[in-house]
């Protein structure tokens, strides 16, 4: 399993450094230096606007997608209803579970979360990939 995220102000960027810091077996890599992921992954990505999916992470999932497993967006709470949005509409579009929402670069409550909630879905693919 690895960590793909997109970042553009930075906030997702700090978040992912919170991460590795944190658990330093991750592996993480931005959409930017993995043009095809040819394994299981998780999106860590931003909202912009009034609650859309960026370009750049709408690109990468247009060749990507049948590796995603669940997505992890962050956002600005102050909009509101539009607070991460783009989360919801990555999960809904690909049927995968939305993780969770960070706030900015993210607590350490949500480094926290964010590194058990990987471990269950790095788990599961590997119970899945001994199954077969």
């Amino acid at each position: 399993m690895i960590i793909v995220y997109d970042s553009l102000t930075g906030n997702v960027k700090r978040f992912i450094d919170k991460v590795k810091k944190t658990n330093k077996n991750l592996r993480v890599e931005n959409i930017a230096s993995i043009p095809v992921v040819d394994e299981d992954y998780i999106l860590v990505t931003y909202t912009i606007g009034m609650g859309k999916v960026s370009d750049s992470t709408q690109e990468f999932l247009n060749k990507n997608s049948n590796k995603l497993k669940a997505v992890v967006v962050s956002g600005n709470i102050v909009w509101g209803s539009n607070f991460g949005k783009a989360g919801d509409i990555i999960s809904k579009q690909y049927n995968v579970p939305l993780i969770m929402k960070i706030e900015l670069s993210g607590t350490k409550q949500n480094v926290d979360q964010f590194i058990q909630e990987v471990a269950k879905f790095d788990n599961n693919s590997k119970m899945d990939s001994t199954q077969q």
